[in-house]
């Protein structure tokens, strides 16, 4: 069977068109087709897409396993292979795997995850860092990068800057790098992470405080046990430049109590730095049982979950526990261990195909590299970062098989997430997924041949390995006669959009909320319309429920009317809920200490680490905060995150009540439209043409915009910077906002009608716009978010930026930007607004000339 290409392509379908299958193929469900369409549906670089729903992809998806399959002996069939992968039910490729398996319009990776690293203490290193960073973000990877190498500051260093700056300046270089990657409609995704050894380590966790700095990574420190001691027992703690030197040229004593409370109080606060127990992954980690000879593990990928050497990367896949649940939300109601292994032996098996499909990309990539037209000098860090991930690959054949719906699967069991049933239960699935992937690694190694530098006795003494040897002592034998196909096997990464697909709760987690309120249009004369309530603009809207996935199994499971409950007041719903076993087990309802026992717990069966976070609410304390960290080291994690509620914004919140007194804000922090408004007046071209913008203003803060062309009928003499926006009523009703001037004689004129020079596309993302600003969000933040906005066509990209550039005009001066760094004189965080645009408070580099 040859690979896939261009010219087994010959359909397209439009988006409408695939949109519209998809939300059928996903029962209704808009969001989950929105994600996959615009996410993981093959398309080329013009956006032409060749799939109209995801049974296409698993077509395509398993067509490519079953050729990679016939390489080898007892060879899965392309029927079988998709009947595990068709409608996310049991095995589930993550990511880039599935955007990218058998795609052959785009020259991308299937790895979900690389870690970088020379170890290069110089400018010249740094530099190459950050070009290789950017090199793997295009290919659609997340990166991590260990600074803990970099000479802490002050430093002497041989050139005219005599002492080095540290670490924390080169944060914010590779953060801004990230920032300005584009994904397929997202940006890049970094870790940091510093040793506490280091001497800049508290540089480094304070690094984020400063609001906009370092907002395009995340960052965890690698704690030591010496440390936790330390800081548990307060004693003083040793830190050293070379961290791991036995000569150190720089030493320091800090007190590691109170370094500990800052790392605590910043997690608190903002939710970062992470925390990883470094000891705790190295003494874990098979890998680092082939430290000298390059898996020496030094940072992870942006979540955690894959701890990885020097380009080496890692492809995710997750199984779909739900699924495994017979005649789930039922007394009969049992997981079917016999089908969970036997699909876990496939999934090690298809994900060891995926090596082979990502080094085959791996070739396409130095290819092209090698027909680019550029200099060959240009080329060169590109071109020998990719053969290094390449031989990382091929001697280590890493896999991520991993899961998504635990939280479901304990509900549909009758058992509920965080009790101590509940653990002991997710504890037995998991001890059973990694004897059986390592059985498949094992048989595959007999078939297909070990990975190339395996050997047995470089991992007699590694804990994991010897859990599994009394756990399953023929399973050790088999690998000591045939060794393994793979280094390592397993992680539990965050699913994200995987598990909107799959509609289940995500990775590890609980359900994050049973249910949420949402809000639809609808056409007043429909004799069946459900009217909720009318907005300011006329239109009618009705309100209505809309609840976890598996929920909705649990109400059908047990004799409720689904669409009789949708419509439920909030009174009536909240008993039912208590009713299922989704009650006290959502992501704010479970307790700390048993989430923390129970990442502890299934630890010990993943060879990789666990991406998973604690959500405490609102009122937590620092003490508890500290208390769960230090349980978490005691429980033997390899790594903690913390969200209180509230810390960082940006995230989900619930449907519950948080009214203020004395704010103008009411609890949507949207304030109520005055009838008038102070106007301002921006003019901007928009290619070619003169375009006007009129931005309402609330309290001297954008509340909405109106933009159109100057020369059509949204005519506004030159003079005209302000005014006032008039909310008012046409003939039939509706709502209608008009703007209102003085000429030059004093006299007021009215342009009626701001909105109607729009098109569609126009008006959509003006009413966007106008809805962030009206509820709160700061400007920089819209600023941002308005230049993120992926759209195709130049002329909305034009209209785009001069909205930007109107919008900016009410950024507070002084305020830094989030691209601190000066292009002009290098200044890490010399950028601010003035009056609306970019200027270097240290050179007076302005973007507006």
């Amino acid at each position: 069977m040859p690979p896939v290409s261009k010219t087994d392509y010959d359909q397209t379908y439009t988006y409408e068109e695939a949109l519209k299958a998809s939300v059928e193929y996903f029962d209704g469900d808009d969001l989950a087709a929105s994600v996959w369409v615009n996410k993981y549906a093959l398309k080329d670089s013009y956006g032409n897409i060749y799939e109209r729903t995801p049974d296409d992809m698993h077509r395509r998806i398993a067509r490519e396993i079953a050729r990679v399959e016939e390489k080898y002996p007892n060879p899965l069939s392309e029927e079988a292979v998709y009947e595990v992968l068709k409608s996310f039910r049991y095995i589930v490729p993550q990511g880039s795997p599935m955007a990218g398996i058998g795609n052959p319009f785009q020259v991308s990776s299937l790895s979900n995850c690389f870690v970088i690293g020379s170890g290069a203490d110089s400018y010249g290193g740094i530099a190459k860092a950050d070009e290789e960073q950017v090199q793997l973000m295009k290919r659609r990877g997340g990166v991590g990068q260990d600074l803990s190498h970099l000479r802490p500051k002050g430093s002497p260093v041989m050139n005219s800057a005599l002492t080095s700056t540290g670490i924390v300046p080169f944060m914010e270089r590779y953060s801004n790098s990230t920032r300005e990657v584009a994904q397929d409609g997202r940006r890049g995704a970094l870790m940091l992470t510093v040793s506490s050894k280091h001497p800049d380590a508290e540089g480094f966790i304070d690094a984020k405080l400063e609001q906009g700095k370092v907002t395009g990574a995340n960052v965890s420190v690698r704690i030591d046990d010496e440390f936790m001691r330390a800081a548990i027992q307060n004693k003083p703690y040793k830190q050293q430049y070379p961290i791991d030197s036995d000569s150190p040229v720089y030493e320091k004593e800090v007190d590691a109590a109170r370094l500990w409370q800052k790392i605590i109080h910043n997690a608190w606060k903002s939710a970062e730095p992470g925390v990883l127990f470094w000891d705790t992954i190295i003494r874990e980690s098979v890998p680092d049982c082939y430290a000298d000879l390059g898996y020496q593990t030094i940072s992870t990928n942006p979540c955690g979950e894959i701890p990885l050497c020097p380009y080496d990367s890692c492809r995710l896949l997750a199984i779909n526990l739900y699924s495994y649940v017979d005649h789930p939300f039922t007394a009969k109601a049992a997981f079917n261990f016999e089908k969970f292994g036997q699909h876990v032996q496939m999934a090690q098996r298809i994900m060891d195909d995926i090596i082979d499909l990502e080094i085959e990309k791996i070739e396409r990539i130095l290819v092209k590299i090698e027909n680019d037209p550029e200099p060959e000098d240009i080329k060169q860090t590109e071109y020998e970062l990719w053969k290094k991930i390449r031989k990382a690959c091929v001697n280590g054949r890493r896999t991520g098989v991993g899961i998504t719906a635990e939280g479901d699967m304990l509900a549909a069991l009758g058992l509920r997430y965080g009790s101590d049933e509940g653990i002991e239960f997710s504890t037995k699935v998991h001890k059973t997924l990694a004897i059986n992937a390592y059985r498949s690694s094992a048989v595959m190694a007999k078939e297909r041949g070990a990975f190339p530098v395996y050997d047995s006795a470089r991992e007699a003494e590694n804990p994991f390995i010897n859990r599994l040897r009394e756990a399953d002592p023929a399973l050790y034998e088999e690998m000591l006669a045939h060794g393994r196909r793979n280094i390592a096997l397993l992680t539990i990464a965050p699913t994200g959009t995987t598990s909107l697909m799959t509609q289940t709760a995500s990775g590890i987690e609980p359900a994050f909320l049973i249910t949420y309120k949402r809000r639809r249009k609808v056409n007043p004369s429909d004799k069946d319309a459900k009217v909720s309530f009318i907005d300011e603009v006329g239109d009618h809207w009705e309100e209505y429920n809309v609840f976890h996935h598996k929920f909705l199994d649990w109400l059908s499971a047990n004799g409720h009317d689904v669409e009789a409950v949708r419509h439920m007041p909030s009174e009536d719903l909240q008993p039912l809920i208590e009713q299922s076993p989704y009650h006290k087990a959502t992501a704010n309802d479970v307790d700390w200490v048993q989430k923390v026992k129970m990442q502890g717990a299934i630890q010990k069966w993943v060879d990789h680490s666990i991406s998973v976070t604690v959500n405490v609410p609102e009122e937590t304390t620092e003490d508890m905060v500290k208390k769960i960290y230090e349980t978490a080291w005691e429980s033997g994690c390899k790594g903690c995150t913390i969200y209180r509620d509230g810390s960082r914004s940006g995230v989900l919140i619930s449907d519950k009540e948080k009214k203020k007194e004395g704010t103008a804000f009411r609890e949507t922090m949207s304030p109520k439209r005055p009838e008038r408004l102070e106007a301002a007046v921006v003019r901007f071209k928009n290619n070619s043409e003169d375009w006007i913008a009129v931005i309402g203003l609330f309290e001297n803060r954008p509340y909405e915009i109106f933009t159109g062309k100057s020369e059509d009928i949204f005519i506004i003499p030159g003079y005209v910077t302000g005014g006032w926006v008039i909310k008012n009523q046409d003939e039939e009703g509706n709502n209608r906002y008009d703007l209102q001037f003085e000429d030059k004689q004093g006299y007021r004129v009215t342009i009626e009608g701001l909105s109607r020079s729009f098109d569609k596309e126009y008006w959509n993302y003006a009413k966007l716009i106008s809805g962030v600003l009206r509820h709160g969000m700061p400007i920089p933040y819209v600023v941002d978010l308005v230049e993120g906005l992926n759209v195709e066509e130049d002329y909305i990209n034009t209209w785009k930026n001069g909205v930007v550039r109107a919008l900016k005009q009410f950024v507070p001066d002084g305020t830094k930007a989030a691209e601190s760094a000066c292009p002009s004189c290098g200044d890490q965080d010399g950028l601010i607004y003035k009056e609306g645009c970019l200027i270097c408070k240290s050179c007076g580099h302005s973007e507006c000339g």
